[in-house]
């Protein structure tokens, strides 16, 4: 057994990795030759790792990866997190004894994709209809795709790269009954090309960063019987006998495809990074770019605006609470038990929904206050974005995540304690100690609302849940928020510069204030806020701007995004004359 870098030693790894010359900001490539350039950058990272096994079985390793190669390519991010997590993570999970050679895949002489999206079974994946059949005569199986519907859709299954083994999802069928979703080890390129019986299908460029996405479906493929990952949820005997210590097709199926919650941590560590970057480079640039003050003949910094830096430094507040939220989550994943494991998954799952809404704001946002020069991709801020409507989707659709995380915490979760003394009205809003127990009454309200229209809706359990739906979804926004500003407070208590958590106390208090702006007519409502501290709420959030503005670069600079990176952009390098700048 060897060891993966752990604590601050394992960013600064990925961080001195994407820092050399392969990993410099490129625009000069066609599609192809990115796909390429990402498969190639995947085997520079591999060549970092002490043990490829070890990496692949910590959670905390692979979404600092991803954190850091979406800096600069959300395409390496993709197929690092494709490849260790998906592919080899599951390998490794699986029981089969003796235990697998895996040294192909360590090497990355293959590379590893995972199929189980199908193009008619994206959030509904557990109905998939791909078949792997169990042949009694050959002790084998047989994969098939019996419809178009069933082909398995935007896996990286191309020839860039190389060779390309993935674990597929089907259905296992033994004797003719339908045991539930498993994966299987299925080999499907070699050097000379697309091996026999698969087919790969090249799908139309998509937003982002490009990687090789394709449709994938397989004609009466043959397996031997190891290719099956067998596990608790299900096995086959050397008598072709299948046993299963789980009950349920549907838990079956969760086991198997269990990977996708550390999945759900990469996706948000790597729109992490991307909303890390590009508000460095935005707030760089602010002060870079010059542009007419109010006095003829002036120029001043884009910073000097009010309007301009306001919006960064909310930003800033955003990407903290982001960050410390992560880490938070990722830590309750790693140490959680059999008895917390639902709940701790259903955190991974809404703070994965919040962070990556989050970043996509965040991403248009910074290229906004970029103006037109950031449109184009050689400026390195076009495609973070996109990159974040990626991950909206990939691991579980935000709002589906979302639905399911509502429904369950109606019941399964302790409404948030009422309060214990009743607002007087004359609490500071800049105490963050109040804020947070103004936003824990918006979740109370949420969770009470939510059981009451459930109990009051009509029909059907699905004309029930729509009935509630909508408290039920505000419900997981204001407790992921509360997550976040708790995972913040946490943050600050340990940083002991007096002037640096000065600043960062300014800095979560903005982040509560700006988050209970949108709902302070709901607070006032409630005796929450009084209606002085309602009018209050826009001069507090302009005080804390004014004091903040002075840090915004010391923030931003705090997310030691490599220099090499930031020098390899046009728009922050390109030195011109205040005077003459148009």
């Amino acid at each position: 057994m060897c060891n993966t870098l752990s604590g601050p030693d394992l960013h600064a790894a990925w961080r001195k990795a994407i820092s050399t010359d392969l990993f410099r900001h490129r625009t000069d490539l066609y599609v192809e030759e990115r796909w390429q350039q990402s498969y190639d950058r995947l085997r520079a990272l591999n060549e970092e790792v002490l043990c490829v096994q070890d990496l692949a079985r910590d959670p905390r390793a692979l979404a600092a990866l991803h954190e850091w190669a979406s800096v600069v390519d959300g395409a390496t991010a993709t197929v690092a997190g494709i490849h260790y997590n998906l592919f080899l993570g599951s390998l490794l999970d699986d029981d089969v004894s003796p235990a697998r050679n895996l040294a192909e895949f360590t090497a990355l002489a293959a590379t590893g994709t995972f199929l189980c999206t199908e193009h008619a079974h994206g959030n509904d994946a557990a109905a998939l209809e791909t078949i792997a059949r169990y042949d009694r005569e050959r002790d084998g199986f047989v994969l098939h795709t019996p419809h178009e519907g069933a082909r398995k859709y935007m896996p990286n299954t191309s020839p860039a790269g190389g060779p390309k083994t993935a674990v597929v999802a089907a259905r296992l069928v033994v004797d003719d009954r339908d045991e539930g979703v498993f994966l299987f080890l299925t080999p499907l390129s070699d050097q000379r090309g697309t091996l026999p019986g698969v087919t790969v299908t090249m799908l139309p460029d998509r937003i982002g960063s490009p990687v090789d996405h394709c449709v994938t479906s397989f004609d009466h493929v043959r397996l031997p019987r190891t290719a099956l990952l067998q596990g608790a949820h299900g096995r086959l005997t050397d008598e072709g006998i299948f046993t299963s210590a789980l009950g349920s097709p549907r838990k079956r199926f969760l086991h198997a495809i269990r990977r996708v919650t550390v999945g759900k941590l990469c996706m948000s560590a790597s729109t992490l990074g991307g909303s890390r970057a590009a508000l460095a480079i935005a707030v760089r640039y602010a002060y870079l770019r010059h542009i007419s003050g109010p006095v003829a003949g002036e120029r001043v910094q884009l910073a000097a605006h009010r309007s301009h830096h306001a919006r960064l430094l909310s930003c800033a507040a955003t990407v903290y609470a982001m960050t410390f939220l992560h880490r938070v989550v990722t830590e309750r994943w790693i140490t959680h038990g059999p008895e917390d494991e639902a709940e701790a998954a259903r955190l991974v799952a809404m703070a994965k929904g919040w962070i990556t809404w989050q970043a996509r704001d965040i991403t248009t946002e910074a290229r906004e206050r970029c103006g037109a020069r950031a449109l184009f991709p050689v400026n390195g801020l076009a495609e973070f974005t996109a990159n974040a409507d990626g991950a909206i989707t990939a691991e579980g659709d935000n709002l589906a995540i979302w639905c399911k995380a509502g429904a369950e915490m109606i019941f399964g979760h302790a409404a948030a304690p009422e309060p214990e003394t009743a607002a007087t009205g004359q609490e500071s809003l800049t105490d963050p100690a109040f804020l947070r127990r103004a936003l824990a009454a918006a979740e109370r309200y949420w969770h009470l609302t939510a059981r009451r229209d459930v109990r009051g809706g009509t029909g059907d359990a699905l004309g029930r849940w729509n009935h509630a739906s909508a408290a039920a979804l505000a419900l997981v926004e204001t407790y992921t928020l509360g997550q976040a500003a708790d995972a913040f407070a946490s943050a600050c208590s340990q940083v002991t510069d007096p002037d640096t958590r000065a600043a960062l106390e300014d800095l979560r208090t903005l982040f509560l204030l700006d988050r209970l702006a949108p709902i302070s007519g709901l607070l006032l409502a409630e005796g929450v806020l009084s209606a002085d501290q309602v009018r209050s709420l826009p001069d507090t959030v302009r005080n804390l701007t004014v004091r903040l503005a002075p840090h915004l670069t010391a923030l931003t600079e705090a997310f030691d995004v490599p220099e090499e990176h930031l020098a390899s952009l046009p728009m922050l390098t390109e030195r011109t004359s205040p005077r003459r700048e148009s």
